[in-house]
């Protein structure tokens, strides 16, 4: 339920109009994230997760995952349909 899935998917997903979303704190983000990434860190996920369209797909990812299944969760219990979890970013960049 909580699997993470692989870059070409999330590229996919990306490309065909899914919502890419940065976990990571507003530091990370800052020094560097995949282009055209909402940041939206875990800490913050409930209170501004109205900041994304519940029916269309997401695409979370963080540094090493954690953050991304947990927000994957929460997006989950607050009825998102479609909530993936690409894990880390460098798996991304070695795509």
């Amino acid at each position: 339920m909580f699997e993470q899935i692989d870059c070409p998917e999330a590229q996919r997903l990306v490309e065909s109009g899914a919502q890419l979303v940065d976990v990571r704190g507003p530091d990370e983000y800052a020094q560097g994230a995949l282009p055209g990434a909402k940041n939206i860190p875990v800490q913050v996920m409930a209170q501004q997760a109205g900041k994304l369209e519940e029916h269309k797909p997401v695409v979370l990812y963080c540094a090493t995952g954690a953050r991304s299944t947990q927000a994957q969760m929460l997006l989950q219990q607050l009825g998102f349909a479609e909530v993936y979890n690409l894990g880390s970013i460098q798996k991304y960049y070695d795509c």
